[in-house]
């Protein structure tokens, strides 16, 4: 048995080309897996880069948009947490002189070096994205401090204007010289603020009832109109969570801000065309906020003004007695009057129903004779 004869020709015609084809692949394979992929190249710290580069994929926008949405303090793009962000990752002079001596191909820089490549196109960058921040809490910021100032000045005319809390401090100057009448303290023209809250202290012979209950007692006797005296001061308890030493900082942050605002309006003059439209939004905001500073400025002067007549009406020093501290004596004080009287209206409901059981036994008893 012989094997049978092989056309040559046919054999190479058919196969051949393929075999080639299946050598030149073999040989593009080899090759290709010669060639190395480019490296990126990292300038910048390791762990800052990371941070950095995690950072950007949240605000996930292209490098040249954000710069843009800078440079228009366009609130729609980039909120406040995002601009603080920018901030803490703007390029330090030492990233800065790296990045302009790197004589690289730049388009094989990391992510967070191409980032500040793009930052360092617009002049003084930490600078604007600073004024932007500013920008964009500003409104929030001098709302929340018209509205405390506004709370001092409302609480502070409530207090003064209130004819039945004048009434209710002449009725407890009257019992104190009562109280003490034959000593050296029976004749007095005033007392000192922090006394209201020795009221609740100051016990009866019988433990039953202190001053505070006295006094609720004999206005709902003789002058019940007055009972109701806390419904005049509506802004007392708001006020008095309100310290004038924070609100002096903030309304001094936003003074900050606005020269702040104006150093880079001045300085971005020389930019050139690249900060053409920053200057535009940045001269409509500042011609706002001015407006709205002045007029905080005024309400700030105002308010301190009434905070040390608060403390005067009383009686006392503004410098001893500061207005914290009488609104929080004011407040303890309300608040301790209100619970006498409603224990007072208690009692004397409960006796009323005890009155009531009695006299209903006794006309059974008599009915069962």
């Amino acid at each position: 048995m012989r094997a049978p004869d092989i056309d040559m020709s046919e054999l190479e015609t058919l196969f051949s080309t393929a075999v080639a084809t299946n050598a030149s692949e073999k040989g593009a394979t080899k090759r290709g897996s010669a060639i190395s992929k480019p490296e990126i190249v990292h300038l910048v710290d390791m762990r800052r880069a990371n941070n950095c580069e995690i950072m950007l994929t949240k605000i996930k926008m292209p490098l040249p948009d954000m710069i843009s949405a800078i440079l228009a303090l366009d609130t729609s793009v980039l909120d406040n947490d995002q601009v603080e962000n920018l901030i803490k990752f703007c390029p330090t002079n030492e990233e800065i002189e790296m990045l302009k001596n790197y004589n690289g191909n730049k388009e094989m820089l990391g992510k967070c070096e191409q980032f500040f490549l793009e930052l360092m196109k617009v002049p003084r960058v930490e600078s604007k994205l600073r004024v932007f921040a500013f920008r964009i809490a500003f409104s929030t910021q001098a709302d929340e401090l018209r509205t405390n100032l506004t709370t001092i000045n409302d609480a502070t005319k409530e207090v003064k204007e209130s004819l039945k809390l004048r009434q209710i401090m002449q009725t407890i100057l009257t019992l104190g010289n009562a109280l003490n009448q034959g000593t050296a303290r029976g004749s007095a023209v005033g007392f000192r603020l922090d006394s209201l809250l020795k009221l609740s202290d100051t016990r009866a012979r019988n433990n039953k009832m202190t001053l505070m209950h006295y006094l609720c007692k004999l206005l709902a006797e003789k002058l019940p109109e007055l009972l109701d005296f806390d419904k005049d001061l509506i802004h007392l308890e708001a006020a008095s969570k309100i310290q004038l030493k924070l609100l002096a900082e903030e309304m001094q942050a936003i003074n900050k801000g606005l020269e702040k605002v104006e150093q880079e309006l001045a300085a971005s003059v020389n930019d050139g065309a690249i900060s053409v439209g920053f200057r535009k939004a940045l001269k409509s905001f500042l011609d706002s906020a001015e407006a709205v500073v002045r007029s905080l400025i005024s309400l700030y002067s105002e308010v301190g003004r009434n905070a040390d007549s608060l403390a005067q009406y009383f009686g006392e020093d503004p410098a001893r007695c500061p207005f914290e501290q009488v609104t929080s004596i004011l407040v303890i004080f309300v608040n301790m009057f209100k619970k006498s009287r409603d224990e007072n209206a208690r009692t004397v409901e409960a006796e009323k129903k005890k009155m009531e059981k009695e006299k209903a036994s006794m006309s059974t008893i008599k009915g069962s004779e």
